[in-house]
């Protein structure tokens, strides 16, 4: 299976879309995380699919080879890691290959699995674009390297809703998938620049059962603060 680029033109990127002509899959359940990661995309000059889950993504898998893929590493079907080790055994190989967490101590783990990198959440452009640039093969490079803004854009207060709106539905089951949704509230908050939410779903991860309500009640608060479901 041949990229979606074999059967265009070759170019060196120019400086100010250095990923020009490259597609990206991103593997990432969270949209929050995925709306800053496409517009990373789009300023780069990269093209962006995204799976919002493994099947999603063995989907996309089947029908086109990307050039990077980034994979987050809890999905709400298993973990990331598992993809990661596919993809790094497949041939041809992805040439960029990165894991994702908002758990930067997962970093050893995701290249364990094969990963070539590993960026921890919330990814910001300069980064971003250094870790796919320093992986890529030296003829893909561009012919210089353009200066990135010093700031990054705010979180997608639209995107930041339905990731909190998936989390209190979650959390308000009989019983709550709590490693699944503790991590990925916890990706969420640092994504949005909550420390209190990031705390809270933390203290809820470690299995400490009495904070599951106030996470809840937390969340819930949260999107009292916008309209109305």
């Amino acid at each position: 299976m041949g990229s979606l680029d074999d059967f265009r033109p070759y170019r060196i990127p120019p400086a100010d879309q250095p990923l020009a002509g490259r597609t990206l899959l991103l593997v990432e359940d969270s949209r929050l995380a995925s709306e800053a990661i496409r517009l990373l995309c789009r300023q780069s000059g990269g093209r962006l699919r995204r799976a919002d889950s493994l099947a999603t993504a063995e989907r996309h898998l089947r029908g086109y080879r990307p050039d990077v893929a980034v994979v987050d590493l809890h999905l709400p079907d298993g973990s990331g890691l598992d993809l990661i080790r596919r993809l790094d055994q497949a041939r041809p190989r992805i040439d960029v290959l990165l894991g994702l967490s908002g758990e930067s101590g997962l970093a050893e783990a995701a290249l364990r699995a094969g990963a070539d990198g590993f960026l921890p959440k919330p990814v910001g452009l300069a980064a971003f674009q250094a870790m796919v640039l320093s992986r890529l093969p030296a003829d893909c490079q561009p012919g210089a390297r353009r200066a990135v803004p010093a700031s990054d854009p705010p979180p997608d207060p639209t995107a930041l809703r339905e990731d909190l709106a998936h989390a209190a539905h979650l959390l308000a089951q009989e019983e709550p998938p709590l490693d699944y949704v503790t991590r990925f509230l916890g990706g969420v908050a640092r994504g949005a620049g909550d420390r209190i939410l990031a705390n809270a779903a933390r203290a809820a991860h470690r299995g400490e059962g009495s904070a599951v309500a106030p996470l809840l009640r937390l969340v819930r608060d949260r999107l009292g603060d916008g309209p109305a479901l």
